[in-house]
């Protein structure tokens, strides 16, 4: 397949005027050209950080408090002092937004790192200076081409890992095993990559969760092994609210091709259907009946959430 018609679970339209936002780096809001990092930043030297994707609607983060859970519970995970309350990175978010006028279709990658490293060595006393965080922000609307031919899967042999490697639930920097994913799957044709867990399981795929449908069942993997996806846990919980049956359980590849629909789900891309998987088409190829009511469902919950 030509590189150039192959899709991503991130996929937007070009919007000129992200060629000059500000950019957020420890307090100061920079031109984009201008915005860097030391190159002794634990960050890029070893992936040593976590982060947050967010979107802003009608001047309103969506899930705020769900996501500053996983930010602070990951950075207490790994000894990182984040350096401020959630006041104060509600705080950040806003003067960015505002230097950028932007309060509506906005999409924010929050990071934080471990902070500049003395010496380039791998231990983290040698990061000294206190955390460095970098706050992106661009006007970003999922492609609509995205809603209409879905997106094209290919099983990987690169698994998510066992929580004593590195804990899949982290949304760490350090995204060399989903990259490893997505790089075999694009050799294989696909647009991204469908990972099982260590025992064979369908699991997640290298940037989004994953979801099938079956005979009017929604089911997805049992969250061991995956991120704990704050669109994921929306959508179970708006399963279980308006009466569609949905399960968190272990299914297998057999199972998977079997399904009726298929879908990822995300904060940038919401609920994105999956056409095929492993050169086998899932359902009709596109969003099913199941899938276009979760995405009703959703919207209407954003609207409530930041209206």
């Amino acid at each position: 397949m030509n590189d150039a018609h192959r899709l991503t679970a991130h996929d937007a339209d070009d919007d000129p005027r992200n060629r000059d936002i500000l950019i957020y780096v420890d307090g100061r809001l920079v031109a984009r050209t201008d915005a860097t990092v030391s190159v002794y930043d634990s960050g890029f030297m070893l992936g040593d950080g976590v982060w947050e994707g967010m979107r802003l609607y009608n001047g309103k983060w969506a899930f705020f408090d769900d996501h500053m859970d996983r930010l602070f519970e990951a950075a207490k995970y790994l000894s990182i002092d984040i350096g401020m309350d959630r006041a104060g990175i509600l705080d950040a978010l806003g003067r960015t937004a505002a230097a950028n006028g932007m309060t509506n279709d906005v999409h924010c990658r929050l990071m934080v790192t471990r902070g500049i490293k003395v010496r380039p060595f791998q231990h983290p006393s040698l990061s000294r200076s206190g955390p460095t965080m970098v706050i992106i922000m661009e006007h970003s609307k999922p492609a609509e081409h995205l809603a209409q031919t879905g997106i094209r899967l290919a099983t990987v042999p690169q698994v998510r890992g066992l929580p004593m490697s590195q804990d899949p639930k982290l949304n760490s920097h350090s995204k060399l095993n989903c990259i490893i994913a997505c790089l075999q799957a694009e050799q294989a044709g696909a647009d991204e990559a469908l990972m099982l867990d260590p025992h064979g399981f369908v699991n997640t795929t290298n940037s989004c969760n994953f979801f099938i449908v079956r005979r009017g069942e929604v089911w997805t993997s049992t969250g061991d092994y995956c991120l704990n996806g704050v669109t994921r846990a929306k959508v179970i919980a708006l399963c279980r609210a308006k009466g569609i049956p949905v399960f968190e359980r272990n299914y297998s590849l057999v199972d998977t091709y079997g399904a009726d629909e298929a879908f990822l789900t995300g904060t940038f891309g919401a609920q994105t259907p999956v056409a095929s998987i492993d050169g086998r088409m899932i359902g009709a190829g596109g969003a099913g009946p199941v899938t276009r009511r979760i995405r009703e469902l959703y919207k209407d919950l954003i609207a409530r959430e930041c209206a």
